[in-house]
């Protein structure tokens, strides 16, 4: 007997909540630097051209997929290339699946830093100085207490499933991030340094706009700030009703995300210039400082240098991050679970904490051999596999699938210049994305 499948309620839940997906710790520490260090305003002008040549297309393109087969990546992908060769769909699919699980593993543990880092303001207010510096701490210890907090934290959402899980939880977590990121911004503003930073993040420098560098960086913040080429946005987009209206929902999710990016960049840059101003190194061989270090050590030390304020600052930026990953790993961990549930008739509980129990042994691996395989492993997936399966993508939609897909089907009008679009155009744009991140 087929059972019935979950799916989301409203459009303004799945908006929220695949726009939750999407915006994740690239957002909020990686495009910022990426702007200011890629002529701030000029980088921005090009981000949103790029949003809408090539992310848009994307993400149309997986949700598209998944809401069509109204199924999880593996069966998808399979029935999408059904008239060639399932075993290949099928196999993309779980590489997906794989590449979920990976993801999760590193994104894990590093979200357990977030957390970690959360509750440290407090422990210093409370006066417990130890268990303040385990929290900073770059121990084994810290990262086997939090990463498995994450976890279980992530899978209590998933067991709900998606209506009363991923949805309500979506409703509740986007709103108050939103609402921190504002907050934060009106409050940095108001510090010393700050006009500094907000010149170097929006007023353009022309003279770079054209610059081979600046335009693939934007495209490949634009890809990957979206979530895309995981499978996220595939499951999420088979669990729409069947009559949504997916152009103007692609288009609601690629707005709030990139206007999450857009207010993080006017978070963090005014931040890094207000840290300089109050005497923290900040630039690296003329360039801002970006990723980890910006994260764990220049805006811990400026929320330091601003007293006891700087212990609410640093509580509230904390969980910010924590909201950003914790919205991210409900949906990569939907992928998995779905599979499960779907193709092998396991039960939503048993197939939740199977994964979260394979997540976490891929975790303790990487954390026991943090040196040298964290940054091989993130390497590997956001290089090779996220771009590489973007591609797969929209070979799917353009080329191979073809019984039920509308594109292959439209003639004349919009529907046929987007389907020649995706045919001919978005391949180009991706291999060129790919070459530069894997090769550049």
């Amino acid at each position: 007997m087929a059972q019935v499948r979950d799916g989301f309620q409203s459009r303004f839940g799945f908006v929220l909540a695949a726009a939750g997906a999407a915006v994740g710790l690239g957002n909020i520490w990686g495009f910022p630097t990426q702007a200011a260090n890629h002529g701030g305003g000029a980088f921005l002008l090009v981000y949103f051209i790029v949003i809408f040549i090539l992310a848009l297309p994307a993400l149309y393109t997986e949700l598209y997929l998944g809401h069509k087969a109204q199924a999880n990546p593996v069966k998808a992908l399979g029935d999408a290339w059904q008239n060639t060769n399932r075993k290949v769909g099928a196999a993309a699919g779980y590489i997906g699946l794989a590449g979920a699980v990976v993801m999760l593993s590193f994104y894990s543990i590093v979200a357990g830093w977030m957390l970690s880092y959360a509750i440290e303001p407090v422990t210093t207010f409370l006066g417990f100085t130890s268990a303040s510096e385990f929290l900073h701490s770059d121990s084994v210890m810290r990262n086997f207490i939090f990463t498995p907090l994450m976890l279980i934290l992530t899978a209590s959402i998933i067991l709900k499933g998606v209506k009363s899980g991923i949805e309500t939880w979506s409703r509740r977590l986007m709103p108050l991030l939103l609402v921190l990121l504002v907050g934060l911004i009106i409050y940095i503003a108001t510090l010393e340094g700050a006009s500094e930073g907000f010149a170097a993040y929006l007023i353009p420098d022309f003279s770079q706009i054209l610059d081979p560098n600046l335009i693939i960086a934007a495209m490949g913040q634009a890809f990957f700030s979206l979530s895309l080429g995981v499978g996220c946005m595939m499951i999420y987009g088979s669990y729409l009703q069947p009559d949504a209206s997916l152009p103007k929902l692609t288009a609601s999710v690629a707005l709030l995300d990139t206007s999450v990016a857009f207010l993080a960049g006017l978070l963090i840059v005014p931040a890094i210039y207000v840290a300089q101003h109050n005497g923290v190194e900040v630039f690296n061989d003329g360039k801002l400082i970006g990723e980890g270090q910006l994260i764990f050590a220049i805006l811990p030390e400026l929320f330091s240098t601003m007293g006891e304020i700087g212990l609410l600052v640093g509580l509230l930026f904390f969980v910010l991050m924590s909201i950003a990953s914790v919205t991210s790993t409900i949906s990569s961990t939907e992928i998995p679970v779905a599979f499960l549930v779907e193709n092998h008739a396991v039960s939503r509980t048993k197939a939740t904490w199977f994964v979260s129990a394979v997540v976490l042994v891929c975790a303790s691996v990487i954390i026991l051999n943090f040196d040298w395989l964290f940054g091989l492993v993130i390497m590997l997936f956001t290089q090779y596999q996220l771009p590489l399966m973007g591609l797969f993508y929209f070979i799917t939609v353009g080329w191979m699938w073809q019984r039920g897909n509308k594109l292959h089907q439209a003639t004349t009008g919009v529907h046929y210049w987007f389907a020649q679009y995706i045919r001919f155009v978005c391949p180009i744009l991706m291999t060129l994305v790919f070459a530069n991140v894997a090769f550049g």
